[in-house]
């Protein structure tokens, strides 16, 4: 699995190959970091999530897959 973050978006290629791609405004850790912050990602578990260490984020796949932003993107949209 690779994990790449742009200025705009979150993207992710999953074990099967399968591209995904959501936009970064639905992390705003991930959004407010600097590049080097963003490249420093780390599985968790068995590839079920991804962790930025340095900005204490976690992303769940399923998540993802969902199409779930964070909390704060959730309740900025509601």
């Amino acid at each position: 699995m690779a994990v790449v973050c742009s200025e705009d978006e979150l993207r992710v290629s999953l074990a099967d190959g399968r591209p995904l791609s959501v936009p970064m405004a639905w992390f705003a850790r991930l959004a407010h970091a600097s590049q080097a912050e963003r490249a420093h990602d780390e599985l968790l578990g068995d590839r079920e999530g991804i962790h930025w260490p340095e900005i204490d984020e976690d992303i769940s796949i399923a998540g993802l897959l969902l199409g779930q932003p964070s909390v704060q993107a959730r309740r900025a949209l509601a």
